[in-house]
C-alpha cells in the first residue's frame, strides 16, 4: 500500500487489516450505471478508503466505514448472487493487496470483472482478463496531481477511461487530455457530468462541437434511484 505523507491518515483503516483480508464497505446486486456496460446486473464490491478527496465525491461514506472479511468470504459473497459480472468498486480497491487475486478469482470463476480505479494507483499488476474502468481527474476534483499517467502505456484496448465534467474547465481540459494522448483512439473514453453541476445539455453540446468520437454517460442508478441511495 502506497500514500503519499499528505494522506497517511486516509488509510489508516487499513492498518489494521491482515494481509489476505480485505476491508468492505458492501457487497450487492443492482444494475450497472455507467461504463459500456451500464443497464447489465452486477455484483458490486465496494471497497472502503481512498486515499483522493474529490470534491464532488459520491461515496464518502466508504471512506472509513467497512467489515473486515478474509478474501474467501468476499468471494463467496460475490459468486453467491450468481450474476455473470461483477465490479470491484470503492473507496479504491487498488489500495488494497488482497483485491488483486481477488479479482483473478473471479475470472477463474468464469465471471467478467469491472475494475473502477481512480487512476492514482498503478494498474499493471491487474489479471489482464480484467477490464479497467479509470478516472482521470479533472482540475474542478480538486485532485488533477494524482493522474498517475504511466497507467495510460500499460491500459489495454479493452479498458475504459473514465472523465467527470463539473465546468467548461473541465472539458477543455479533458478534450486536450483525450488529444493529446491520443484517447479516442486507444481505448473506450466516457465522459459525464457531476451530477447537479454541469448539465447534461451542456455535455453533450460541448461534445458535439468539439469533433470527438467519445461516448456520453449519464448515471443511471441516480436517475432511477435517489442520488443519495446506497447500496443500489
Amino acid at each position: 500500500m502506497i500514500a503519499l505523507p499528505s494522506t497517511t491518515h486516509r488509510v489508516a483503516p487499513l492498518q489494521s487489516v491482515p494481509p489476505g483480508n480485505l476491508l468492505i464497505h458492501e457487497i450487492y446486486l443492482s444494475v450497472q450505471g455507467e461504463s459500456t456496460f451500464a443497464g447489465l446486473p452486477c455484483v458490486f464490491v465496494r471497497t472502503t478508503v481512498c486515499d483522493l478527496r474529490c470534491v464532488w465525491c459520491d461515496t464518502p461514506h466508504a471512506f472509513t466505514r467497512g467489515e473486515q472479511m478474509t478474501r474467501a468470504d468476499v468471494l463467496a459473497r460475490a459468486l453467491a448472487f450468481d450474476c455473470p459480472l461483477v465490479e470491484l468498486t470503492g473507496g479504491e480497491p487498488l489500495l488494497q493487496p488482497a483485491v488483486l487475486p481477488l479479482m483473478t478469482d473471479l475470472c477463474d470463476a468464469g465471471k467478467t470483472v469491472l475494475l473502477e480505479t481512480s487512476g492514482a494507483h498503478p494498474v499493471g499488476p491487474v489479471d489482464p482478463r480484467v477490464h479497467i474502468i479509470m478516472d482521470l481527474k479533472c482540475p474542478d476534483s480538486g485532485e488533477c496531481d494524482r493522474n498517475l499517467w504511466a497507467n495510460l502505456d500499460v491500459l489495454k484496448p479493452t479498458d475504459q477511461i473514465k472523465f467527470v465534467i463539473a465546468s467548461r474547465r473541465d472539458w477543455d481540459w479533458a478534450a486536450d487530455t483525450i488529444r493529446a494522448h491520443n484517447l479516442d483512439k486507444r481505448f473506450h473514453v466516457l465522459v459525464g457530468t457531476v451530477f447537479g453541476d454541469a448539465t447534461p445539455r451542456d455535455l453533450v453540446e460541448w461534445l458535439l462541437a468539439s469533433g470527438l468520437n467519445i461516448r456520453m454517460q449519464l448515471q443511471m442508478h441516480k436517475y432511477i434511484w435517489d442520488p443519495a441511495a446506497r447500496g443500489v
